[in-house]
C-alpha cells in the first residue's frame, strides 16, 4: 500500500514538509510506502469550467502540475494534503490545483482515506484545515483524524520541531492512516464494499 503526501507549500523543505515527514516516518513503521509530492513554485491555472476534462479524462490544460498530481492521487491508496496558512486560509496555488484535480477525478478518489494538514505561524489553521477537508467530504473519501486537529506551528522547521504536541498529532495521524488502510483492505478481502447510488443533482433554483 502507498500513501501520497502532497506538499502544498512553495518551500520544498519547510514547515509543511517537516509535518509530512513526521507522518511518513510513522507509516513506514507499519510497512506503508509513501511519497512526498510538492506542487512547486511554477505558475498554476485555476479552473475555467470549460468541461474539457469530461471529454479528455484529464484537465485540458496540461502545462502545469495538475495532471501529474491527479495521476499520482489515482495510483495512491491514501492521500495527505498539507498547506501553509496564508491570510487565514490555504495556499491559493494549492487550492487552484485541487479544484481542478478533484473536478477531473469524477469520483475516482472515492474510498481513498485522506487527511488535511495545516502549518501556521500563529493562527488560521482551522480555516485551512476545513477548506482542504471539504475536497474529501464531497468525494466519498474517509477522513483520517488524529489526537488533535492536524496542525503544526512555527515560521521555520526548527520551530516545528519544538511543537511537541503538533508532532505527536502528526505521528498519531500516520498510525491512524496505516490502521484505516489495513481495515479497508481486510474489508475488501471479506467482500465488503459500500453501496454507491447514481448521483442526483438538485438545483436550488428551478
Amino acid at each position: 500500500m502507498k500513501v501520497l503526501l502532497v506538499n502544498g507549500s512553495p518551500h520544498a523543505e519547510g514547515c509543511v514538509y517537516t509535518a509530512l515527514s513526521e507522518i511518513q516516518g510513522q507509516m513506514k513503521k507499519h510497512g506503508i510506502e509513501s511519497e512526498i509530492f510538492q506542487i512547486g513554485t511554477a505558475p498554476v491555472r485555476g479552473c475555467i469550467a470549460c468541461g474539457g476534462c469530461a471529454k479528455l479524462g484529464k484537465c485540458a490544460f496540461d502545462d502545469d502540475v495538475c495532471n501529474k498530481l491527479v495521476d499520482k492521487m489515482l495510483e495512491a491508496d491514501g492521500i495527505v494534503i498539507g498547506s501553509p496558512v496564508y491570510y487565514a486560509g490555504a495556499n491559493g496555488a494549492l487550492c487552484a490545483v485541487l479544484d481542478r484535480a478533484f473536478y477531473v477525478s469524477q469520483g475516482r478518489f472515492a474510498r481513498k482515506p485522506a487527511a488535511a494538514v495545516a502549518s501556521c505561524r500563529r493562527g488560521g489553521a482551522s480555516a485551512t484545515f476545513d477548506r482542504i477537508n471539504k475536497y474529501f467530504t464531497i468525494s466519498s473519501m474517509p477522513v483520517v483524524s488524529s489526537t488533535y486537529w492536524n496542525e503544526v506551528h512555527g515560521s521555520k522547521p526548527e520551530d516545528v520541531f519544538k511543537d511537541e504536541e503538533g508532532l505527536q498529532t502528526m505521528r498519531a495521524l500516520g498510525h491512524n492512516m496505516a490502521w484505516l488502510l489495513g481495515c479497508i483492505a481486510a474489508g475488501r478481502k471479506a467482500g465488503l464494499e459500500p453501496v454507491r447510488e447514481k448521483k442526483i443533482y438538485t438545483n436550488f433554483v428551478r
